[in-house]
């Protein structure tokens, strides 16, 4: 069983995912975070120095080796991860996939808190991050409906994710 959350940034993908890996009792792995790992830096430097091309190369190739390397997990992926490569349909073939859809609203409180740690919106005033969430939402918006399951995380428990999931 291969488990892949999708959605915006900020809309708790790692949360849930660490929750539900204890629950079903299988590895988790946050695709952000293994990709640190390997290049041995953080992802807003990884962006700073080599670029959003070369990251989302570099994001794609781990996410295809984590997957064929493990038969059960739940992996958290990074916000852009199902709109590159066709990694959306190369999930969907490989597991399940479910977008943990957050307002804009709870997407913009969070995301006002995180932005040092979140390359594409460091660099984005407070004013114009709810704007920027907007915009970038709706481009990604066509990749994330393509999930096996849509949630909506505001009324989002544990135990919904994994009923849902199971009877997807």
């Amino acid at each position: 069983m291969r488990i892949y959350l999708i959605g915006f940034m900020g809309c708790g993908k790692t949360h849930w995912g660490r929750e539900m890996s204890r629950k079903l009792q299988v590895p988790f792995f946050d695709l952000d975070s293994v990709i640190e790992e390997k290049e041995g830096k953080a992802i807003t430097a990884i962006f700073a120095e080599m670029g959003e091309e070369y990251f989302r190369m570099l994001e794609k190739d781990v996410l295809y080796m984590l997957t064929e390397s493990h038969e059960n997990f739940v992996m958290a992926t990074g916000g852009g991860t199902p709109c590159f490569f066709n990694n959306i349909d190369y999930m969907k073939s490989r597991g399940t996939t479910i977008w943990i859809n957050s307002s804009v609203d709870t997407l913009h409180n969070r995301l006002v808190k995180e932005k040092a740690q979140r390359p594409l919106v460091a660099s984005i005033s407070d004013a114009d991050l709810r704007s920027f969430i907007i915009r970038k939402y709706s481009d990604r918006k066509i990749f994330y409906q393509q999930a096996n399951v849509i949630l909506n995380e505001d009324d989002l428990t544990l135990g919904k994710l994994i009923e849902t999931t199971f009877h997807a």
